[in-house]
């Protein structure tokens, strides 16, 4: 496909631009259902984009503004797929994306439709799990439940940290609007609007990853990677990891923050998830060295990182959730050592910015005022580069030429940055670099095409995932996020076998789920 635009659609008040790999000087927007023209304009560039050694010109339509369905048609090179332009342009796909991490859920029965297709499995992984490598013997403790990871089955605190951290971002961001969107899951119609139920599924596992000293076990993982088949049929025996600094930092950040988001529905929970997170500072406090997960015996994921970051987030949402003055001395000292700076790149591996997010937009008092203005000062200088890196790209790729493994995650995950530039200053390129972000996921991109499944022109259609290679539904699950290419803009491929490229993971999809939840209308 010449012509790379955002599939999914675009609102009525926003930048609309199409970049196209071929030459012309004019251009037109007809209507589908009758094929009439309601606007033409003269392209602009050429342009050269470095990354994929492409001349694009770029068709800017920005001024359609009227609700309806459309495609783009270029003289000598042809028509686009359909998109649309409505106010509620990304609430389908923002409900298909949240919904697919209720499609994750481990230790019971799901099941969803989709396009015509039904997706389903049954109740998995009810004996998680076994105290073999964490000195308990051959003794299962109850780790049920949660959300599978990726494309396998196993469960990785370290990465539900940035999953939740950041959909607790978009809970406090844009919770006036997720309250009221109905995602059609078991806890639907109960005390818990339906976005907080979902991640208190999650919640309710890690509570139980939490060792009576403190300390948080690293995962709970079959030794090896299984086949692809439904997680029901997956009989290998599963055992907790050792306990981490960065599992357990990361817990407390999250059991902090969940307590906050959840108080006002369920002032139980909440406090039994604050006392939760009390009593792991309390042990990070005793083991003030980073400790890695002792991971020997087991061939799954990783997710070992040095544990500064992760520990400045769990005292930024201890703070607060509590208040507690001495807490508030410990974060500043910690963002001090950090100068204050955010990354502009970041994932599992480095969460510091969601700690920095929560101390530049608390409500509190007693923070360092020059301290404050530096941090806010860093924060509108990292999403000033974002836009500009986007603005430079051809296809306005907030992440640039940059490429690794899980970077469509990046690009959604760089969302968060822009937003809070945006509620800082209320600048509209920081509104509309978001939007370049999933423009960019959902077909302005060098291969057309839609990065999440289910979603948009032509999507992934065999993503490494183990429910989807090991059912008999053509379709792949829905809703998921690819990673996106790794050595170079050319390099995804839509093959099940590459999990360099393509496969999912809950901490992209979270992102995907940010990015989405800032033009949602309800």
């Amino acid at each position: 496909m010449q012509i790379r635009l955002n599939t999914i659609g675009y609102l009525p008040s926003a930048p609309k631009r199409a970049s196209v790999a071929g030459s012309f000087s004019r251009f037109r927007v007809v209507r589908v259902k009758d094929g009439k023209t309601v606007y033409s304009g003269e392209a602009e560039g050429p342009i050269t984009n470095a990354d994929t050694d492409e001349q694009l010109t770029i068709a800017d339509f920005s001024a359609l503004k009227t609700p309806g369905e459309y495609r783009l048609e270029i003289p000598g090179i042809g028509s686009s797929p359909p998109f649309r332009i409505g106010a509620d342009v990304y609430n389908f796909a923002f409900y298909t994306a949240t919904r697919a991490m209720y499609l994750w859920r481990c230790g019971t029965a799901v099941s969803g439709k989709h396009g015509g297709d039904t997706f389903a499995h049954a109740a998995c992984h009810l004996q998680d799990a076994y105290m073999d490598y964490v000195g308990g013997g051959n003794v299962r403790r109850d780790a049920t439940g949660g959300w599978h990871d990726a494309g396998d089955y196993n469960k990785y605190v370290v990465n539900a940290g940035v999953t939740v951290g950041v959909m607790l971002r978009a809970w406090e961001d844009f919770g006036s609007r997720l309250r009221r969107v109905r995602l059609n899951i078991p806890e639907s119609g109960g005390k818990l609007p339906d976005y907080l139920a979902e991640i208190k599924w999650e919640m309710d596992w890690l509570l139980k990853m939490q060792a009576d000293n403190g300390s948080v076990y690293h995962k709970v993982s079959t030794l090896r990677f299984g086949g692809f088949i439904l997680p029901e049929q997956e009989k290998e025996p599963r055992y907790y990891a050792g306990w981490s600094t960065a599992a357990t930092a990361d817990f407390v950040a999250m059991t902090a923050g969940f307590a906050r988001a959840v108080k006002p529905y369920d002032p139980e929970y909440a406090n039994r998830c604050l006392q939760a997170a009390q009593k792991g500072w309390r042990f990070l406090q005793q083991n003030p060295r980073n400790i890695p997960a002792d991971l020997r015996g087991f061939f799954t994921g990783a997710y070992q990182s040095d544990d500064t970051d992760d520990r400045l987030w769990a005292v930024a949402e201890l703070w607060e959730s509590t208040g507690d003055r001495a807490l508030l001395r410990d974060l500043e000292e910690r963002i001090r050592a950090y100068q204050g700076q955010f990354e502009p790149v970041f994932d599992w591996g480095n969460v510091r910015n969601l700690g920095m997010l929560v101390y530049l937009f608390s409500r509190k008092g007693g923070r360092d005022p020059k301290l404050l203005a530096q941090v806010k000062e860093n924060l509108l200088s990292v999403a000033d580069g974002i836009v500009r890196t986007a603005k430079a790209h051809g296809y306005a790729r907030p992440l640039g030429s940059l490429y690794y493994w899980g970077c469509n995650g990046a690009v959604a995950r760089q969302t968060v940055l822009l937003y809070a530039a945006y509620r800082l200053t209320k600048k509209p390129e920081y509104l509309h670099t978001v939007l370049d972000a999933l423009n960019h996921l959902f077909g302005r991109n060098y291969f057309g095409r839609s990065f999440v499944t289910g979603l948009g022109y032509q999507p992934p259609m065999r993503p490494h995932d183990r429910r989807s290679g090991g059912d008999k539904v053509d379709a792949p699950w829905p809703g998921y996020l690819v990673g996106g290419a790794e050595r170079g803009a050319k390099d995804w491929r839509d093959e099940e076998a590459d999990y360099r490229t393509n496969e999912i993971a809950i901490n992209w999809n979270a992102a995907l789920i940010y990015a989405l939840a800032a033009f949602v209308s309800v």
